[in-house]
């Protein structure tokens, strides 16, 4: 699908969105002779629109195989970072992206569809925040869906800033371009805003959106509350370096949600899966319904070690052995991976023709191997026990970090004993932390670009001719920088210019 500027990409995605998710309102008035403002003239009909982006989150974009929504996103990021391995070319689905090639190419799908799916998401909230004010309807239902809507422009900029733009830098300009900032409904080509500017009116979102949330009951964790707001608030605190911010807001968002049981040995929580976000941690995350199945697009047929897709059989992603060898023998985290290649018993793949490689992972893995449906995870209260140890530590608070980290580290080894660790070691010990918890869940792209770090996939288990040579990328290297779609750049006449190459 062309991008034809923001017509395509603020406007009538809208519609689409609408009538799949109210559908007998259209059957009595046809989607081609509403305007926005009567489809959107309720509190029902708002509602709808933000249940359908909602939808957006799992549904297959531009008709490729990985892209299926956010979890599309979330195979990208750790494909091109050091944490998830690349086993064969035997399936050659992310292997360009594994290379470097995509990201760096503005022809590349890939790329377009960062571009494309945020911005979707972003011209849907834009219709909603413009309409739910004069909408019929009560304030308290009129705030939770204007709440909503602001969270998702929030979350959606900041994925595509990190994405497009410069790395931010706490006390510096930030004055390179970042992407459009488009924050009302229009047909009209803009012109990228810097980075700074785009974290303002991140942050205004955000902040703005956690007061009309704040007493919202959500029906379910698809929906936002206040404390995913607030947990993306100290996303984009940590990524701006404000570490006070940033802990105090991991510190809120956490409230009321119990981290994992796995005080059994025999069946600890965390090795059930990670397909159900009614797991008492889960913060945020898609529910697939079984009739909605995304068949091979979906994140399972990529990640999910026994479903039967082409990927899971012949090119299982693993570990990075240099940071496997970090976890203690005593962490349930251990038994997610087997470093032998060999382990049957526990690591059931989808055939018994099924390639098995060393260090391969069980995280994910779908209820029914006859359907490729399983719940998405975007945001767990572990994220935000490991956002606060961070920040603390990062502000020269080591004590206070120590503590922080405690509650996640010994629900995870019971044998774990505070850290006693100060400055670089203590940073190093939450980060490793953080890359083993949060493992094939889309973070190690941004973690490696925020912390200005280097990619180094040397010293471990990757092989250098599946990924043509591309061991390691120096930070603030051009190719940090995704490339804006080359379609975008044809169909705003130039308005949108490219990021250097």
């Amino acid at each position: 699908m062309k991008i034809k500027y923001n017509k395509a990409i603020l406007g009538l995605v809208f519609m689409a969105t609408l009538a799949s998710c109210k559908k007998d309102y259209l059957d009595t008035t046809p989607t081609e002779s509403v305007s926005t403002e009567l489809a959107l003239g309720n509190t029902a009909n708002l509602t709808a629109a933000v249940n359908g982006i909602h939808r957006m989150m799992y549904s297959q974009t531009l008709g490729t195989q990985v892209q299926g929504g956010q979890s599309g996103n979330m195979l990208y990021m750790d494909i091109l970072a050091d944490d998830v391995v690349f086993n064969s070319v035997s399936s050659t689905w992310l292997l360009s992206d594994y290379r470097w090639l995509a990201h760096t190419n503005p022809s590349s799908s890939s790329n377009l569809y960062h571009y494309q799916f945020y911005f979707n998401i972003i011209g849907n909230a834009n219709n909603i925040i413009a309409n739910v004010d004069a909408a019929t309807g009560t304030d308290a239902d009129k705030k939770a869906i204007k709440g909503q809507a602001l969270t998702y422009r929030a979350w959606a900029y900041f994925q595509m800033v990190q994405l497009f733009g410069q790395r931010y830098v706490a006390g510096g300009t930030n004055s390179s371009l970042a992407v459009p900032l488009v924050i009302a409904p229009t047909t009209t080509a803009t012109p990228r805003s810097t980075v700074a500017e785009v974290y303002a009116q991140i942050n205004t979102d955000i902040d703005a959106a956690i007061v009309n949330l704040a007493g919202y009951s959500r029906t379910n964790k698809s929906n936002f509350n206040v404390n995913v707001a607030q947990g993306i608030k100290a996303r984009i605190a940590l990524t701006q370096q404000n570490w006070t911010v940033a802990a105090e807001s991991a510190k809120a968002a956490r409230t009321g949600f119990a981290l994992m049981n796995n005080s059994s040995q025999t069946s600890p929580e965390y090795l059930n899966g990670f397909n159900n976000y009614e797991n008492s941690e889960w913060m945020w995350g898609s529910r697939i319904q079984t009739d909605q199945t995304n068949y091979f697009y979906s994140f399972f047929a990529n990640m999910g070690a026994n479903y039967n897709s082409t990927v899971n059989r012949v090119s299982q992603k693993s570990i990075n052995s240099a940071l496997y060898n970090t976890i203690s023998a005593t962490d349930v985290r251990k038994r997610v991976w087997d470093p032998t290649g060999r382990n049957t018993a526990d690591f059931v793949l989808p055939t018994t023709t099924s390639v098995r490689f060393a260090y391969m992972s069980r995280k994910f893995k779908v209820a029914d191997v006859n359907s490729s449906v399983g719940d998405v995870p975007y945001m767990r209260a572990a994220e935000m026990y490991l956002i606060e140890a961070e920040a603390l530590a990062r502000s020269g608070n080591n004590a206070a970090a120590a503590a922080a980290l405690q509650p996640l580290a010994v629900n995870r080894d019971p044998s774990y004993v505070l850290s006693t660790r100060t400055g670089a070691a203590l940073i190093t010990e939450i980060m490793n932390q953080r890359r083993v918890e949060l493992w094939g869940e889309g973070f190690r792209f941004y973690d490696l670009k925020r912390t200005n770090s280097a990619l180094d996939r040397t010293g471990a288990n990757h092989n250098a001719t599946f990924a043509s040579g591309l061991l390691s990328v120096p930070a603030n290297d051009i190719r940090w920088q995704l490339l804006i779609p080359q379609d975008e750049i044809i169909n705003s006449n130039g308005v949108v210019t490219q990021n250097p190459q």
